[in-house]
């Protein structure tokens, strides 16, 4: 499915709602829509014998469908987010009454109990999700989302809760390329914290990221990518720090992080994943995932560097917003798969790619 094959690598990084007409917010929405009610596949496998596990959507009610929890939750806050940014969205009915059928008072609270049997359940990456999903909520001014926020919200404040008692507290950053990664859950709920205005959250996951990442210097990639990467744990904490310091500091702290964009091992970060996918490759579909994140993450750090002077912005800023275009239009090629191995998933990431400057992810203090 190439709906961006008319949509230039600019526009795709450029983070804006220009580049979706009519026909992308259809092929954005699609596997959204399909997933949230596929209950099956599912990663706890199928009913067959006594003795098997639960149906999902008896545990999860409300995220039961799209393989697992996280992604049910991600496609939820795609499908929110296409309502609120694209007018008159060509999916509004659809998407609209999917929502109204799962989101009820009964059905969250069957969520809340399972996190409160199963504490340590989907953290950190379904929360944050989760908490950009509330997040999206509160800022679409429209009936729907007030009613959907309030329905949602005995949940919003168990995962609030749950990452204050415990993700906040990690000693150690976890920096794998894929959901164990903290960088990219406290940025998730540094946007929450923000979007909402809630002071304390925001503190604490400030402080938090000082603690963990501030004093980092030249980044680790000699690993990057494994096979199951779907985000760079190098970009996604420069991503995060650049939510965090103000725009000297963190001109400062990234030239000391990514000293050199030209030499091994720094330069394998500005060249896009070459991805061949197969049928039922759950792999090479995370590695089209890592060239749509990286490419958000190094468009969001030439932004930074936008307005900066010195020798650090001088020498990174260009690179890193050429390479953000090659990213961007590697991942476009592949992103909208109809295999469902990536189907599942991977448009909430295109969606991401393509809104990222319209509001709830990296907002200011201001």
């Amino acid at each position: 499915m190439d709906a961006f094959q008319n949509v230039s690598p600019d526009a795709l990084r450029a983070g804006r709602t220009d580049a979706i007409d009519d026909a992308v917010a259809t092929a954005l929405a699609a596997h959204p829509l399909d997933g949230v009610e596929t209950e099956y596949p599912h990663y706890r496998g199928a009913v067959a014998e006594p003795g098997a596990p639960p149906r999902p959507s008896e545990n999860h009610p409300v995220f039961y469908g799209c393989f697992d929890w996280h992604s049910a939750v991600h496609s939820h806050w795609a499908l929110v987010r296409a309502l609120r940014l694209v007018p008159d969205h060509p999916d509004e009915a659809a998407i609209a009454g999917g929502v109204d059928e799962r989101l009820t008072p009964a059905n969250v609270a069957s969520e809340v109990d399972y996190i409160d049997e199963n504490p340590g359940f989907e953290e950190p990456y379904g929360w944050s999700w989760l908490l950009r999903l509330a997040a999206e909520l509160r800022l679409w001014e429209d009936p729907r989302a007030d009613r959907w926020r309030e329905t949602l919200r005995p949940l919003e404040e168990r995962v609030r809760r749950g990452v204050l008692a415990s993700f906040l507290e990690v000693d150690r950053p976890h920096r794998v390329g894929t959901h164990g990664n903290t960088a990219f859950a406290l940025a998730g709920v540094l946007d929450y914290a923000r979007v909402v205005g809630d002071a304390e959250l925001e503190r604490e996951t400030e402080a938090a990221t000082h603690r963990l990442y501030a004093d980092d210097t030249v980044a680790v990639v000699g690993a990057e990518p494994v096979g199951w990467d779907f985000v760079s744990p190098a970009l996604t904490e420069a991503d995060l720090l650049r939510r965090v310091l103000d725009p000297d500091a963190f001109a400062a702290w990234l030239d000391g992080f990514l000293p050199d964009l030209s030499a091994p091992p720094h330069d394998a970060l500005v060249s896009p994943v070459s991805v061949e996918p197969e049928e039922g490759d759950g792999a090479a579909m995370h590695l089209i995932g890592l060239n749509v994140s990286r490419a958000w993450c190094l468009a969001g750090l030439a932004d930074a560097l936008a307005d900066r002077d010195g020798p650090a912005a001088a020498r990174l800023r260009d690179p890193l917003d050429a390479a953000a275009g090659r990213h961007a239009k590697a991942g476009a090629a592949d992103v909208l798969t109809d295999d469902y191995a990536g189907s599942h998933w991977l448009s909430s990431f295109a969606l991401y790619l393509l809104t990222r400057n319209e509001g709830g992810i990296a907002p200011g203090t201001g």
